[in-house]
């Protein structure tokens, strides 16, 4: 019997390169490849429609854009147009963003509840195909429909995930979304305080937790050296513990060992600066939030994911040999 696994592709390699990568995972039984827009680095949707027109089956899903950026217009034009490339095949993961990148470019969370709530409920109506009028505390609109003219003109089934990180956004996306996007650089019993927040969702909504996917970012670093996997995902940690305190709370990461990341890193980091702050990060953090070391150690990790509830886990290769890590996973 086959396990559902994905790919996930964010910057560290060549676009072209990953293009390969994608055919390559499907090829081997993945179920889906999900692209990153995190950083001011890489853009998911122009990966995606790569992504979705090199493929014939393997889903290809954001994850996660951010609520923020696009007006709900464009947002529900652009998914409309990646499933007019790859009909049933795209998922829209969305989250809420995060600081400082969102205040840096001038960008208010403010109610960030709210705005996912709203964006959820218009997105989703309109790829229904509905003609909508919405008068919301952050989106607006009269009488706008999707404007298909020449294709296909019944309802899009592109699920929508919510990337949701604290409890009351886990909340909501059990009430309001298809499922969820759980994070990555978490241990896995984090998962077991998520499952009962979107409980409380789904039932609030009167749906039942099975009813929600529950896809999973996990950091995957896989090479037949030990050590030479657990130094890989050293480095990764250490830019996103410093740049992503969001995520480095849900670890459980000491504030202490952060701040000392934060005094040596920049904005954007510099290879140097993470070289040099890297031994700050403590091996047993890294086998207590990452699927790191030998292919036999980082299928272990992976399984005590799914035995916490996780469905679908999404492989982040943080370096080293990809498809490696593919073949580690493959499903066929």
């Amino acid at each position: 019997m086959t396990e559902r696994v994905a790919l996930y592709l964010q910057d560290a390699h060549e676009l072209r390169d990953g293009l390969d990568y994608v055919r390559y995972a499907e090829a081997k039984g993945f179920e889906a490849v999900w692209q990153a827009e995190s950083r001011l680095v890489r853009d998911a949707v122009v990966p995606m429609a790569a992504y979705a027109a090199v493929t014939e089956h393997i889903k290809v899903g954001s994850g996660v854009i951010n609520n923020w950026t696009r007006n709900i217009g464009l947002l529900a034009s652009t998914f409309l147009t990646l499933d007019d490339l790859a009909p049933d095949r795209i998922i829209c993961g969305i989250g809420a963003w995060w600081d400082p990148l969102a205040k840096n470019v001038g960008i208010n969370r403010s109610k960030p509840l709210t705005a996912m709530r709203e964006t959820v409920e218009v997105l989703r109506r309109l790829l229904n195909m509905e003609r909508v009028t919405f008068e919301g505390e952050f989106i607006q609109v009269y009488g706008i429909e999707l404007d298909v003219v020449h294709g296909r003109k019944e309802p899009r089934n592109v699920p929508i995930m919510i990337g949701a990180t604290g409890d009351k956004m886990m909340e909501m996306a059990g009430e309001i979304a298809d499922g969820v996007v759980l994070n990555y650089c978490v241990p896995p019993e984090y998962n077991d305080r998520a499952l009962e927040l979107l409980d409380i969702g789904a039932r609030r909504a009167w749906r039942k937790l099975e009813d929600l996917d529950r896809p999973q970012l996990v950091v995957c670093s896989v090479d037949p050296d030990h050590d030479k996997a657990i130094d890989t995902t050293r480095e990764l940690l250490t830019q996103y513990l410093a740049q992503q305190p969001h995520i480095a709370k849900a670890s459980g990461v000491a504030e202490e060992i952060v701040q000392q990341i934060q005094s040596i890193l920049g904005w954007p980091a510099t290879h140097a600066q993470i070289k040099q702050a890297k031994h700050l990060v403590p091996e047993d953090l890294i086998h207590r939030i990452t699927a790191s070391g030998t292919p036999e150690e980082a299928r272990a990790k992976v399984n005590e994911y799914r035995k916490h509830g996780a469905t679908c886990p999404i492989l982040y290769p943080v370096g080293g040999d990809v498809r490696l890590l593919i073949d580690t996973f493959a499903q066929v």
